[in-house]
Formats: C-alpha cells, structure tokens, sequence
C-alpha cells in the first residue's frame, strides 16, 4: 500500500479515513453465534462492505495527479475508477458523521459515493488541491441532500433557509443555552441570518409527529375510528353498478333497434362515425359518396338528431345524458 499523508482530509477532520474504517470494524464486529453446536457469524452487510473498502490500496500525492491528469486529458475510465476506489474510505467516514441523521448508514456511504464519483469527473488536477478535499464537500452534498428527501414522508426542508436550520437548529439552541442565553425564535434567526417566523414554522415542523391515517381518532361505543374512516369511500355500491350495467344494455339494445332502422349512407355514417373508436373524417366520407365535407356533415347531423329523439322515446328520463334543444325529424 503506498504511502500518503493527510490522503484523505476532508475540512474540519483530522483522522485518517483508514484508521477510521478500522474502528469501525472493530467495534462493529459482533461474536460468532452458537447454532446446533456449529459456530456460524451473522452475516452483516456493512462488515462486508468495510472488509471490501479496505481491499483498495490508497494512493500517494504523485498517483493521484497522475491518474487525474490522465482522466482530465484523455478521459480514461480506468484512471476515475482507480481515484474512486482509493478514497471510498473518505464516504465511509463522512458517511458515520450523519449516522443519527439516517438509521441505514449504508444508504449514506451509497449517495456518498455518487457525490465521490460527481468529484472525481469535475475535479481539476491543475488547481493544487488534494482530490480528497475536494470531494468531501460532495460527499457531504449528496448525503444531506439523501437525509433531507427521506427525514419524514413530508420534506421538512424546501428551501435554502429551512435546510439551514434543520441542520444547525438544534446545535444552536444547545449552545445558546449553554451560554445562558434564552434559545428564543429571533436570537437564533439573528444568529443564523434567518427570519424569525421560519425558526418558529421549522421547530413546529421538526417536533410534530407525522401524522398517520391509520391514526386513531375517537372510540365511540367500543368502536375506534381512524382518519381514514372519514375518507370519502371510492369503491362502488354494489346496486348502482348493478344499475349501471342495466342502463348500458338497455342502451346497447336501443342503438342496436335503431342501426337496424337505417340505410344506405346514413347505416355507413352510423358505423363509421358513431360506433366505432376510430371514426372516418368528414372529408373521407364525403369523398366516398361524391358529395362535399359540410353535406356529410349534414347528414350526420340530421342522424345524430333522430338517434336523440329516439332513445328519448323509448328511454326517457334513464338516459345517460339529457337532451339539448329539439331534435330535429
């Protein structure tokens, strides 16, 4: 493994990232359980990820610029994927910073490694910063955007100054307190360059539970009602959808009655513009009877008409629309 110094700062962190990752196996690591007399370890997914990270050697100031240079040059994947995986140790690191923040710390190092490989394809081997310090403002970036999108069902943080606070609302009223200061909604907005009224609306937010529809609301006479329960219901009645189906075979043996009744270019009309689902144009009729567009739609006119005044005939007020105007003979 070559050597390399500070090969993995990131602002305001002075441990090693290998060291790190080596505390973390230890005090991770969890015994062997007893199972029918054999000795069999719980397998631990984050173990086995950590047990890998550290399979990737690390590199020196030299091999990193190299690699760099390559893939700024030429574009050479190789090259990414070696800076990548030489500083996977720097996403698990910064990735247990936020631990409290998120229960599933490998959810964490994941976006952390998405904002590691957004570095490694932005960064800038000409500029005279260390690739690791460079990126960890990434691999923060992408964590706490991850930790703000899935904090609650409902984001708490939408805006610049909300997702300020969500981070540093607590810290701050803790050290106000500490200072003897009252925590009060304008000292900490003073302090943190934020309108007093978002420090009141984001505590409201961050203590309120969420609340669930299954929830329980009231229990009356033994029986306990959710919010759910007052949802107006989607589903059916079992007699209206039995009416329904009658109105439409009514309706179907109505326009079967009456498709009998016709003829000649007003039968065509009938088929071709209003029982089908993919009706002809006026134009294409009127060119296959030798007349004109606006005659076609004359006619069908003239036959939408007598259909209206027929099913009104025989089907009266169970129509399934009302009749507009007079229909016309």
């Amino acid at each position: 493994m070559g050597e390399r110094d500070d090969a993995a700062e990131s602002p305001n962190d002075e441990s090693e990232p290998e060291a790190l990752v080596g505390e973390i196996l230890a005090a991770d690591a969890e015994p062997a359980r007893e199972l029918r007399g054999g000795s069999i370890a719980r397998y631990d997914p984050l173990q086995a990820y950590l047990n890998e990270v550290q399979r990737h050697a690390l590199l020196t100031p030299q091999e990193e610029h190299d690699l760099a240079v390559r893939f700024a040059e030429k574009g050479d994947v190789e090259a990414a994927a070696r800076l990548v995986t030489a500083n996977l140790r720097l996403v698990v690191k910064l990735a247990f910073e936020y631990r409290r923040a998120h229960r599933n710390v490998l959810d964490l190092i994941q976006e952390g490694n998405i904002g590691l490989m957004k570095a490694v394809q932005k960064f800038d081997p000409y500029r005279g910063v260390k690739l690791s310090t460079y990126s960890a403002w990434w691999i923060r970036a992408y964590i706490l955007r991850y930790v703000l999108a899935n904090w609650r069902l409902v984001k708490v943080g939408t805006t610049q100054a909300q997702r300020k606070l969500f981070f540093n609302l607590a810290k701050e009223k803790a050290r106000l307190a500490a200072q003897g200061i009252a925590a009060t909604a304008e000292g900490i907005g003073e302090r943190l360059g934020v309108d007093a009224a978002v420090v009141e609306e984001m505590e409201r937010r961050l203590e309120a539970p969420e609340a669930s529809l299954d929830a329980p609301r009231s229990s009356e006479e033994g029986r306990t009602s959710t919010r759910l329960d007052l949802l107006a219901g989607l589903e059916i009645r079992a007699d209206d959808e039995m009416a329904q189906a009658q109105l439409r075979r009514t309706l179907n043996e109505k326009l079967g009655a009456f498709h009998e009744t016709l003829e000649g270019r007003e039968k065509f009309i009938f088929e071709q513009r209003l029982l089908t689902d993919a009706p002809l144009t006026l134009q294409e009729i009127g060119e296959k009877y030798g007349v004109s567009r606006e005659r076609a739609r004359q006619v069908e006119k003239r036959l939408t008409g007598r259909l209206r005044a027929y099913l009104i005939d025989q089907m009266g007020d169970h129509l399934p629309f009302e009749a507009e105007g007079e229909a016309s003979g």
